[in-house]
């Protein structure tokens, strides 16, 4: 006999619920507690028993070779992914609207169906036709790439099984359903129950499978945090609105590293791939300026020279205001400690701004004494050299900390140019710097405010 069972679950972290609760027991969050409606089956012990096909092996006895990848035809694609497409993976894309997700797709299938792969789209936001006006736009116009308007999971398998695609994209996640599910298409239960769904089939079939989530405005990607757990890779698309380049970004990659960015461009026909990023985020930077720096900061095995802004004004009320975009608050409160208690500035009366210039994220230590030599040189209304790039992690106690691969961020600077390396002295150790750079290694913030601001 089938019974239907009521209970509640939360949309951010999935915790269920016997009871509705105003604030989730599991992440804490306010009103997230939805009602979700399934149906329990009971059955007989020897039937539920689960069976398994396979018999435990010894781990010495796996064949641990590399896993097959299918280039995507996008270099900065097959990066952040570790190397290419592996197949039988699943791939969670989350962005905000608009930002181009679906553009990505389009571009990654028709290319792999231009390598004679079978391609499935299935679109379930918009019609056959609206997607083939996106095609024509873009150029992806291939016949091995396919594609079908449907939502239902059931009819959506059975295009699977006519077509055995080796490359599948979802577009998106929430707009999927299982009819035996009785919840509403987006609901946590639909969600959970259609990504397992799909999971079953990309490691069964071995086909390829790319599921695009929504976002909250959080930034997060909308649904239970299982969503993230049973994929193989999360990937996030960034972007500012006023910008024309977009950031792919790699949260979670169970092949390959989860630091690495692609950047792409957003033109009129479509996403072509930034080759030199450094170029790009240099290409506006004002010289002479106070409070402007340049920090070379690693994005995985890439580095990338970024320029970093600050602005340091008195302040008229009582607490000052301190603000940062792209480098975490708490780091900027930090640095700003240092520079007052270790070096003397007298920050207390000022209000702080700090910036990435072209809306980058820089989470690495590395960027902390170009930071503080920003605040410092806005404070003081001296600019810095304009062929000077800076890198170095700051102790409590003013010292400069070594940061790793050094020489790849002073051969990326020697490459754009520059003249000039203010870096960590322990860092100097073991490798010889590329001719025509000058290479000045600092023991304490004190030192490297004396170089940079001389």
């Amino acid at each position: 006999m089938a019974k239907i069972k009521v209970k509640f679950a939360c949309t951010e972290c999935g915790m269920e619920s016997p009871k509705w609760l105003g604030k989730c027991p599991g992440c804490g969050s306010w009103n997230t507690m939805v009602e979700e409606k399934e149906t329990v089956i009971k059955t007989s012990g020897a039937a539920a028993l689960f069976q398994a096909k396979e018999k435990p092996r010894s781990i010495i006895d796996i064949d641990s070779g590399e896993e097959p990848r299918v280039e995507t035809g996008m270099r900065e694609l097959n990066r952040v992914l570790g190397g290419g497409i592996v197949p039988g993976s699943l791939i969670l894309v989350g962005g905000d609207p608009g930002i181009g997700k679906s553009t990505l797709l389009l571009q990654t299938s028709n290319a792999l169906a231009s390598k004679k792969l079978t391609v499935l789209y299935i679109s379930g936001e918009e019609s056959v036709r609206q997607t083939k006006l996106r095609a024509d736009r873009l150029g992806a116009l291939s016949a091995s790439l396919l594609v079908l308007c449907e939502t239902n999971v059931e009819r959506i398998h059975e295009a699977i099984d006519s077509v055995k695609p080796d490359f599948l994209v979802i577009d998106s996640i929430q707009t999927v359903f299982d009819p035996n599910v009785p919840s509403a298409p987006g609901s946590v239960a639909q969600v959970r129950e259609c990504t397992a769904h799909f999971m079953r089939v990309a490691k069964g079939q071995g086909i390829a499978t790319v599921l695009v989530g929504h976002v909250t405005k959080e930034g997060a990607i909308a649904g239970p945090r299982l969503l993230e757990h049973m994929v193989d890779c999360v990937l996030y698309f960034e972007g500012e609105r006023h910008h024309s380049y977009r950031l792919l970004r790699a949260v979670k990659n169970r092949f390959g590293s989860t630091n690495e960015i692609g950047i792409f461009e957003m033109g009129e026909t479509g996403l072509s791939e930034v080759s030199n990023p450094s170029e790009l985020f240099l290409s506006e930077r004002p010289l002479g300026v106070a409070g402007s720096t340049v920090v070379a900061s690693m994005e995985g095995t890439r580095p990338v020279l970024v320029e970093l802004q600050a602005l340091v004004a008195p302040t008229h009320f009582p607490s000052p205001r301190r603000m940062s975009t792209g480098i975490d608050h708490h780091r900027m409160a930090l640095i700003i400690a240092v520079l007052e208690k270790r070096n003397g500035m007298f920050l207390q009366t000022q209000d702080a701004y700090l910036n990435v210039a072209g809306g980058v994220r820089l989470d690495e230590p590395a960027v902390d004494l170009a930071a503080a030599v920003s605040l410092a040189s806005s404070f003081r209304d001296v600019p810095t050299r304009p062929y000077d790039v800076i890198f170095g992690e700051i102790g409590l106690t003013g010292e400069v900390r070594a940061v790793s691969r050094s020489e790849q961020r002073v051969r990326e600077a020697h490459k754009l140019g520059f003249k000039r390396v203010i870096m960590p002295e322990n860092s100097l150790k073991g490798w010889n710097p590329p001719p025509g750079i000058e290479i000045i290694g600092v023991g304490t913030v004190a030192e490297a405010l004396s170089a940079a601001l001389e």
